[in-house]
């Protein structure tokens, strides 16, 4: 019989215990903060943590304004694959605004595959390192 979860779906409760796996290992400085990415079924995010005040540095989504959360529907319509790669280059712009050049990519228990990839991508051409 399988554990008993607190989580309604398999799925959930597996990416969860490989996030716990992963968060042993790492953990963000004010130096060089971790930089944590949530995938929901419409959306993405993206926070800069430093782990030694438990404090977020930077934050971005696909639901900011200036990234086409609520576009005009004039533009062409971008993928999820495209909106994600905005975000990486958005949360990287505001770190570098704060001096803040090298981070600790953490997918948070997801495969590091499709809209979790295409963060750690923009963040890159942003001009974070890894």
């Amino acid at each position: 019989m399988p554990p008993v979860t607190k989580y309604r779906d398999e799925k959930v409760a597996a990416r969860i215990h490989r996030k716990e796996r992963i968060r042993k290992k790492i953990a963000g400085t004010p130096e060089r903060p971790r930089l944590t990415v949530f995938r929901s079924a419409k959306h993405i995010y993206a926070q800069a943590i430093d782990d030694t005040t438990n404090t977020v540095l930077a934050s971005a989504s696909d639901l900011e304004e200036a990234l086409g959360g609520e576009s005009s529907g004039q533009e062409k319509k971008k993928t999820k694959k495209d909106k994600a790669k905005l975000v990486g280059k958005a949360v990287a712009k505001k770190l570098l605004a704060k001096n803040i050049a090298a981070v600790i990519f953490d997918r948070n228990g997801f495969i590091y595959h499709g809209r979790v990839s295409a963060v750690a991508d923009g963040a890159r051409e942003g001009g974070l390192k890894f």
